[in-house]
């Protein structure tokens, strides 16, 4: 088996090419990725449910649009909390909190809020999550389904997160910045 070099917290952008109806136009975090497989979340799917109605302790944490977003098509009667810490002290974790890449890391949703409110930048609740099997991602990404692009910690709490698929290629070089002008559907060009 051939060793799986760590995409962990690096961005999958859905090429327009993926024919895949739960990830079309994705923009899915990268929470771990390993040989035994890869997670993520969908950082553009909100949801019409306000974190409130079913986080409610969680609710003034969480970063407009304060909804749940939907994660991925995986366990989506499951929550993930992701959070961006602000600044750079490797040592400083709060309790509540595990690092993921960077900045940005997992909350313990069963931990209360107060534990980690004023050390909390941003916070995004996600009903399910994206999960790959053992080189189900790296069969994927040479077939051309993903661009693999680095994160950065505002693609977390993205305010438009409807543009965030856009914006993202946007701002890489080169010929992948011009897929972002990539009409929604082709066929009427």
């Amino acid at each position: 088996m051939t060793e799986v070099s760590s995409l962990t917290g690096r961005l999958l952008v859905a090429t327009p090419a993926l024919a895949d109806p739960n990830f079309d136009r994705a923009v899915v975090l990268l929470l771990d990725h390993d040989e035994e497989g890869s997670l993520g979340v969908v950082l553009n799917r909100p949801t019409p449910v306000d974190v409130g109605d079913i986080l409610e302790g969680w609710a003034d944490l969480a970063g407009e649009p304060g909804v749940v977003f939907q994660g991925g098509p995986v366990s989506l009667d499951s929550a993930l909390g992701v959070a961006v810490i602000p600044g750079d002290d490797e040592r400083e974790t709060p309790l509540g909190w595990r690092r993921v890449h960077g900045a940005i890391g997992l909350v313990d949703l069963e931990a209360p809020p107060e534990l980690l409110a004023a050390a909390l930048g941003s916070l995004r609740i996600f009903a399910g999550y994206s999960g790959w099997g053992p080189g189900q991602l790296e069969d994927e990404l040479t077939d051309g389904a993903w661009y693999v692009v680095e994160s950065e910690p505002g693609d977390v709490s993205a305010t438009r997160p409807e543009g965030l698929w856009r914006a993202v290629l946007r701002r890489q070089r080169g010929e992948l910045a011009m897929v972002a002008t990539y009409p929604d559907d082709p066929s009427l060009n």
